[in-house]
């Protein structure tokens, strides 16, 4: 199972560079389990060196032959092929642009150059190409915050698990969960909730239930993903917070209209993903400029919406796993345009190449009352 994890994402990651060595090979590529066959075969000779070559090749072609055996035969040609021109097809890579040596998209890569320079952009995209470690997230108080799971462990197995002793999250959602401050007796929402992580980490730290006034609701707009947070809570002992269904797209979301307004409100927006591409493979053959920029109408629509459900005095977080300033800092510098009776409390940015984390932004906004 883990190998085929490591596997799939590696492929992932790699394709536009699987892509260009295969195109060195094959005139015209073939699609469905043909390419497949030969993505998968390519990234173990390329950029799996713990698997055997003689392994790569003939383990490839069997599952090939699935599909048919003249498959097979092209997929078993190209890849001895490519065993014989490893050497030289690597020493041409080099000399190829960053997006092709390091798979990523050129329109973000570009973006990148121009803001972090050539040096940082091209660590940024080898970062994204290792593999994620697994973090363990505990409650405040316990010897450690945070600890990376070994590699190859099940997270169910850990101890404490069925308990509830632990969840999984990065240390770059850190930021967001201390800079809005919660407490017991406030009333708290989780705009955008699922996988129910940042939840969890509240809940821990409002404590169970001490006044009517007490409250922790947890929004998404997924059903499937609402039973995620659930299953989440019920494993922590967290089962008195509200889960509640709804989309903070609405103006505003009808069904916190029950709640009235909160002290403090989670934005944790959906984004492009830019800064956790190597946890996220597919994203980034989603992103485009295009895409960024309707997210982040959505991301000012969002915050508009929140801020209709902040109380006087209370404080919103803004956060994001994205790089990038237009989801970023210039949705804070709009917002606070038009409201001046908010004020920038704090702001976190963590760069993967700088914090060895996970890529986040998080901003604290409090209402003056």
């Amino acid at each position: 199972r883990a190998f085929i994890t490591d596997l799939v994402y590696t492929t992932v990651r790699r394709y536009r560079t699987l892509e260009w060595v295969l195109g060195r090979l094959v005139k015209k590529m073939p699609k469905g389990e043909t390419e497949a066959a030969l993505l998968v075969g390519a990234c173990q000779i390329l950029f799996m060196p713990d698997v055997a070559d003689y392994a790569a090749v003939n383990e490839t072609v069997e599952a090939a032959k699935l599909a048919s055996k003249q498959t097979a035969g092209l997929v078993n040609a190209v890849l001895r092929n490519l065993l014989r021109q490893r050497d030289a097809l690597l020493a041409d890579l080099q000399k190829q642009s960053i997006g092709i040596r390091t798979s990523h998209p050129d329109a973000l890569v570009t973006r990148w150059l121009e803001r972090f320079g050539e040096a940082e952009t091209l660590a940024l995209c080898e970062w994204d190409n290792t593999p994620a470690e697994t973090f363990l997230a505990f409650p405040p108080g316990a010897p450690q915050a945070f600890a990376p799971l070994p590699r190859g462990t099940r997270v169910d197995e850990v101890p404490g698990y069925a308990e509830g002793g632990f969840i999984v999250q990065d240390p770059a959602t850190a930021p967001a969960i201390e800079l809005l401050d919660v407490k017991a007796g406030l009333k708290v929402l989780d705009a955008c909730a699922a996988p129910g992580g940042k939840t969890v980490q509240l809940a821990w730290r409002m404590g169970p239930p001490a006044s009517d006034r007490h409250l922790l609701v947890a929004l998404d707009v997924h059903e499937d993903r609402l039973a995620t947070i659930r299953a989440n809570l019920e494993r922590t002992r967290q089962t008195w917070v509200t889960v509640q269904p709804g989309d903070l797209t609405d103006t505003p979301a009808a069904a916190l209209a029950p709640f009235g307004l909160f002290d403090r409100i989670l934005l944790d927006a959906p984004c492009s993903n830019s800064g956790v591409l190597r946890r996220r493979p597919d994203a980034r053959w989603r992103w485009s400029t295009k895409r960024m920029k309707k997210l982040a109408e959505t991301q000012a629509s969002m915050l508009e919406n929140a801020l209709a459900l902040l109380a006087p005095g209370g404080r919103l977080v803004y956060s994001t796993c994205s790089l990038e300033p237009e989801e970023n800092r210039r949705q804070i510098t709009v917002l606070r345009k038009t409201h001046p009776e908010l004020a920038c409390v704090a702001v976190e940015e963590r760069i993967p190449t700088r914090s060895h984390t996970d890529g986040a932004f998080a901003c604290a906004l409090e209402r003056q009352a």
